[in-house]
């Protein structure tokens, strides 16, 4: 297991097991699950595997229509897996499978076809008992073109940007799981939008990261400064009113995968938290992100000139998926953080790093 696999898997194991199988049942949430930016389908194991769900992104990637979906096995997936690495069909495939399962070609009506990386995933429900499965697709058309055979060499040599991306989606689903099951969790039954708008930005961090691996290839490194700066204009784009002022200063500074990505989730956590809570009652207000370096290593800071933390509040606090992310970053990177919450008011938290476990 690797430093990312392992990492996901100690973010699931400390979000222990909650109801994310009754959140499935719940209107709001797949209406949540309608948004977001990868195909997924949902079928209901309690009786005869049948699907019940599937979202607007898998309907543009299979070609199918959802209503035509509903009450239909996974077999219907008759897609034949690509360079005889997988027999099976797409149906069967996910039926048998849990995981990554292999890459597959989808015909569709009235448009080119889509090669698609397949993951399934079992969620249980309170007793243990599978109770869904939840399949996602993810398009690698762009990757497949080309000279097949150099590709199936690389393929074999383990040092093509197909296997880095097929690899680096798989953590990244990972990590999108446990952030659905802690948010399920909170949401305790009464499917606040709030929990699953948060949501929605820390995958909007994590769809960001991928989009900048997939940008340069095969690249282990990633700008934390280019990364840092994209994070905070979706940020904004989502939540900021007009009187908010960002001060953005970022300096280039390379960093492994598992440290941009609790990095992004940390930063992306205190802009939304800023822009939600910082500026009750007021119009107007600035938002600070430094992400600046020297000999020693990045200094990250995030701060706002709103009304500080509540008495008696604190972050991150504990039991949340926040002390995770936080937790993550300490570990990955060695990393320092110091919160500053002043009687006056504002807020500012300071990450630390230094250069030798940045990479």
């Amino acid at each position: 297991m690797n430093d990312a696999e392992d990492k996901a898997e100690k973010v699931d194991s400390l979000l222990g097991t909650p109801n994310l199988a009754g959140a499935l049942e719940s209107e709001q949430f797949r209406r949540f699950l309608d948004q977001v930016p990868i195909a997924i389908a949902v079928a209901d194991m309690s009786g005869e595997e049948r699907v019940v769900y599937a979202n607007p992104e898998f309907e543009r990637l299979s070609g199918w229509l959802a209503a035509d979906l509903v009450d239909k096995p996974w077999s219907i997936f008759d897609a034949p897996g690509q360079a005889n690495t997988e027999p099976r069909i797409l149906g069967v495939a996910i039926a048998d499978a849990s995981d990554f399962i292999g890459t597959y070609r989808i015909e569709r009506a009235n448009q080119a076809a889509a090669h698609v990386d397949a993951y399934s995933n079992i969620i249980q429900d309170d007793s243990g008992r599978p109770a869904y499965r939840l399949t996602a697709l993810v398009d690698v058309t762009a990757h497949t073109h080309g000279d097949r055979e150099e590709l199936a060499q690389k393929l074999r040599e383990k040092d093509t940007l197909l296997l880095e991306v097929q690899h680096r989606v798989k953590n990244n689903l990972q990590m999108i799981t446990a952030l659905m099951r802690i948010e399920a969790r909170n949401a305790q039954g009464k499917m606040d939008t709030a929990p699953f708008d948060r949501l929605a930005g820390r995958i909007d961090a994590i769809q960001i990261l991928y989009s900048l691996l997939s940008d340069q290839g095969a690249d282990e490194v990633i700008d934390l400064g280019v990364y840092l700066s994209r994070v905070a204009s979706a940020v904004l784009q989502a939540h900021a009113g007009e009187g908010i002022r960002l001060d953005l200063k970022v300096d280039v500074y390379p960093v492994s995968v598992n440290v941009a990505m609790p990095t992004g989730l940390v930063v992306n956590e205190l802009l939304t938290n800023a822009l939600k809570h910082a500026f009750v009652g007021r119009s107007a207000g600035t938002i600070t992100l430094h992400s600046l370096t020297d000999e020693d290593g990045c200094r990250i800071t995030v701060a706002d000139d709103g009304v500080g933390l509540p008495e008696g509040v604190v972050w991150p606090k504990r039991g949340k998926l926040g002390s995770a992310i936080v937790q993550s970053l300490r570990e990955n990177a060695k990393a320092s953080l110091e919160i500053d919450s002043p009687p006056e008011g504002g807020l500012r938290v300071t990450i630390v790093f230094k250069r030798s476990n940045a990479t």
